[in-house]
């Protein structure tokens, strides 16, 4: 293993991240860097740099931390990733649509609240109805 004479700040500023996240996955043991003997300081690897940038672009597509350390064993134990990371993707696609289909439902029912609150004469609050332009409109 050729290590890069690396430190946290250096490596968190190749990747731009920050030195805590460096830091983060360093703790939860994606990351393994060395210590230097002559001065204690954690190195990072070329392996190391790999890691993180691969955990880093997993994290922009919202897998977990978990599901990051599984694809990691996967590789490490000499077994393809590739595989669950599209069962992982599938799932995360799955997940991404179900929150776009329920964003455009509240959009429409804020749209709907609105159109009719705009036409309808200002009042007060009724019996137990605090604020009837929500409340109308709430899902139950």
């Amino acid at each position: 293993m050729h290590v890069i004479p690396m430190q946290v700040k250096q490596l968190a500023k190749a990747l731009n991240t920050t030195p805590d996240t460096v830091r983060y996955y360093t703790r939860i043991g994606l990351l393994r860097p060395v210590k230097d003997r002559s001065n204690d300081y954690k190195c990072y690897s070329d392996v190391d740099l790999k890691r993180l940038r691969f955990i880093l672009c997993a994290r922009q597509m919202e897998f977990t931390v978990e599901e990051i350390g599984q694809l990691l064993d996967f590789a490490e134990k000499g077994r393809q990733p590739c595989p669950r990371a599209a069962e992982l993707l599938q799932a995360r696609l799955e997940e991404i649509q179900q929150r776009l289909n329920q964003t455009v439902s509240l959009k429409e029912r804020l749209n709907k609240a609105l159109s009719q609150w705009q036409v309808q004469p200002q009042k007060a609050p009724t019996g137990d109805m605090l604020n009837e332009l929500i409340e109308n409109f709430c899902e139950a």
